[in-house]
């Protein structure tokens, strides 16, 4: 088949994508350039930096170091606030692909608020981040909890009337139960997942490397803990996935897909290449579409499942 008759387009929870490779939150997202040249290399979508209500500086440094397959960071959510991400949003919606604002606060009325933010900076959608692994009410306290998951998500659903992600931890004992709340509170999608919480340790110092001594652990390590994660969303959620963790090659996308992605997010692959990495897997993504008779996602999607 000609890789022509394969149609990459489709609606995800309501957006009109042209592919299903997004950039994920936490690499690019704070400058509105950027963002807009992941649009130009090929992204499908793009999503900014988690933003709170105001600005944060974040952990003190070391906040990033290269492990074995992957990377670890422990950043603590640095951004300039929703009153400077509005602006950069405006700038990115420019770049003709939807822009996804991640947010995140301490407690559901911050939640509500910073959503009100996003809804006046126009964003096509929102992602919850409800599972950072480094900062303490954020993440840890926050997305281990169905009940609330299921509060913050209703309270920034209340105030952001477009389609509503919400970012699950595989830190959790049990993912589903976490997306069943998040889906009984009306969110419109999952992504699957956020980093893993590690750590790692200078031997010849004898003190962890990070300033903030535990991270988020990102990149090829995790991908196998989110494509179970994805896997077991699928059978018991009722929500599109996007599935996110180690991406770095189109046969990770095709095996997302299987477990029941709809769409993807690309983070590390990012600091590891560049930002022509966007093309390179839509075009892979595409080729084996033709290869084996596609023509639309949908026929991939979820059918690894018996």
């Amino acid at each position: 088949m000609e890789s022509s008759k394969v149609d990459l387009a489709f609606q995800f929870a309501g957006l009109r994508m042209a592919n299903p490779v997004i950039l994920a939150s936490g690499v690019i997202g704070i400058s509105a350039g950027l963002l807009r040249r992941a649009a130009r290399e090929g992204a499908g979508a793009v999503i900014t930096k988690s933003f709170g209500i105001t600005a944060r500086e974040g952990n003190p440094g070391p906040v990033v170091t290269e492990v074995s397959s992957g990377f670890l960071n422990s950043l603590g959510l640095p951004n300039p606030g929703a009153d400077e991400m509005k602006n950069e949003i405006v700038e990115a919606r420019n770049g003709g692909v939807p822009v996804i604002a991640s947010v995140y606060g301490f407690n559901e009325d911050e939640y509500a608020k910073v959503a009100t933010l996003a809804k006046e900076a126009c964003a096509d959608a929102l992602e919850l981040n409800v599972s950072c692994p480094h900062v303490q009410e954020v993440g840890i306290e926050i997305g281990q909890s169905p009940e609330l998951v299921y509060r913050v998500t209703k309270a920034a659903k209340s105030s952001f009337s477009g389609p509503l992600i919400v970012k699950l931890s595989p830190n959790v004992s049990d993912i589903v139960e976490i997306g069943e709340a998040a889906a009984k509170a009306g969110a419109d999608a999952l992504t699957a997942t956020n980093t893993v919480r590690a750590m790692t340790i200078d031997i010849d110092v004898r003190q962890p490397i990070l300033g903030g001594k535990f991270g988020g652990l990102s990149g090829p390590a995790i991908k196998p803990i989110a494509v179970r994660c994805v896997y077991e969303l699928y059978e018991r959620v009722p929500l599109p996935i996007i599935g996110c963790g180690g991406i770095t090659k189109w046969q990770d996308i095709v095996e997302f897909m299987l477990a029941g992605a709809s769409a993807v997010q690309v983070g590390s692959a990012v600091a590891y290449g560049d930002l022509a990495v966007f093309r390179e897997l839509v075009e892979g993504l595409r080729d084996f579409m033709s290869a084996h008779g596609y023509t639309r996602l949908e026929e991939i999607i979820g059918t690894a499942h018996i």
